[in-house]
């Protein structure tokens, strides 16, 4: 076999594969697969997890599903369990393939990527060995704005509307400790390895953290700012407001126990979460359920007093 050089090296493009995990929102994941079948470098596969039959409903039919390299399938309701289902579909494909020559996308359902993410996403790791996680630059982000439609979306993304201020707007690429999990990569070097913490069920809050942190054992994370997108913040199939507020409080203290959160984010991230929590209860803005965060706090408080609190109580509320 002849040797290979540091020039086939360069020039040979890494496998491109989306990972989406989702739950009640077909139609949002039917809309992101024509955003997927615009990209300029085509996925070699798109692997959907959904936890029931009306999760995944016409995807497999959807008109570019073959030429996508579509495949559905279902899993145990829960991010994290989700996301791993799709990682342990994807060793079928990436098996036999060295874990730097591909990478993994996680996009969120309601995530609209810019046609270029997955070729500018492709490059950097092709000409940066040293960075395996990438995360992109969100134009808006519907999660702290009451949700972005589908219209404004393709407006922002055109640049019919102004970005809206978002901490991942930074006109050159940076180190990040943590990626944004409504768009981010992973080399294979990371995906072929590391799982997502199933301690953190359902909603999984804080797991993009968690995983980064598991990641940067393994090199250097990036923001790319040539990575764009619009996180639209659909409010449907998150779940009840009381888990999350109770998520809010015991998955960060997780984290900080095991080391992939720091004492200062984990600080910083539950007083920024009590105080928006109280702010939008008094305000009366209802299109999240924010009364049902603040008790959920409250409650994750209250454990933590008697010794229980920890992320898998959710499930017993």
């Amino acid at each position: 076999m002849d040797a290979i050089t540091d020039q086939d090296t360069v020039e040979r493009r890494l496998d491109a594969y989306v990972a989406v995990a989702t739950r009640g929102r077909a139609p949002q994941t039917r809309l992101l697969l024509d955003y997927l079948a615009a990209q300029t470098l085509r996925p070699r596969a798109v692997v959907i997890v959904g936890t029931e039959p009306a999760d995944v409903e016409g995807l497999a039919e959807h008109p570019q599903a073959r030429a996508l390299g579509v495949e559905v399938h279902l899993g145990r309701p829960g991010l994290s369990s989700q996301r791993n289902a799709t990682l342990d579909a994807l060793a079928a494909h990436t098996g036999g393939t060295p874990g730097r020559d591909w990478f993994v996308v996680f996009f969120d359902d309601d995530f609209r990527p810019d046609p270029h993410w997955l070729e500018v996403c492709e490059a950097t790791y092709r000409t940066q060995p040293e960075v395996v996680g990438i995360t992109g630059r969100v134009l808006a982000d519907g999660v702290t704005r009451g949700g972005v439609s589908e219209d404004d979306a393709r407006s922002y993304l055109e640049g019919r509307l102004p970005m809206v201020p978002h901490s991942s707007q930074r006109p050159v690429q940076c180190r990040l400790g943590s990626l944004y999990g409504c768009n981010m990569s992973f080399r294979g070097t990371v995906a072929a390895g590391v799982r997502f913490d199933e301690a953190l069920p359902l909603y999984s809050w804080q797991e993009d953290v968690d995983y980064s942190g598991l990641a940067l054992r393994h090199g250097t994370l990036v923001l790319e700012p040539g990575c764009r997108g619009v996180h639209l913040g659909v409010t449907g199939g998150r779940g009840s407001g009381l888990r999350l507020g109770y998520s809010q409080i015991a998955n960060p203290l997780y984290l900080v126990r095991k080391r992939t959160m720091s004492a200062r984010h984990t600080l910083r991230l539950l007083a920024r979460n009590i105080a928006s929590n109280l702010w939008h209860t008094v305000s009366f803005r209802r299109d999240n359920d924010y009364p049902g965060r603040v008790r959920g706090n409250l409650l994750a408080f209250v454990d933590l007093v008697r010794g229980r609190c920890r992320p898998m109580r959710i499930l017993e509320l």
